[in-house]
């Protein structure tokens, strides 16, 4: 059987729901948030315009630019100043 490269690492269900919750409240307080996200090179920041349920991305501007970002694969928030 094939590797597929690194996995993802795992988070139990506490941890993504106090992300989840971190996410709404930014999102409601228009907080801007500098992002780690799991197999990514750069950390996108900005602020939230939307969460999307159906499709699980989080849907992120900075300065005219809306970036997409997997809920699942978001491993880290944090203020950027």
């Amino acid at each position: 059987m094939a590797s597929k490269g690194p996995k993802r690492p795992t988070r139990d269900e506490f941890q993504m729901e106090e992300l989840g919750e971190r996410l709404v409240e930014a999102q409601r307080e228009e907080t801007e948030l500098l992002f780690t996200v799991w197999n990514w090179t750069e950390q996108p920041r900005g602020i939230i315009v939307r969460m999307d349920s159906r499709t699980k991305l989080v849907h992120v501007e900075y300065e005219g630019e809306t970036t997409r970002i997997p809920f699942m694969d978001i491993m880290q928030v944090e203020n950027p100043y």
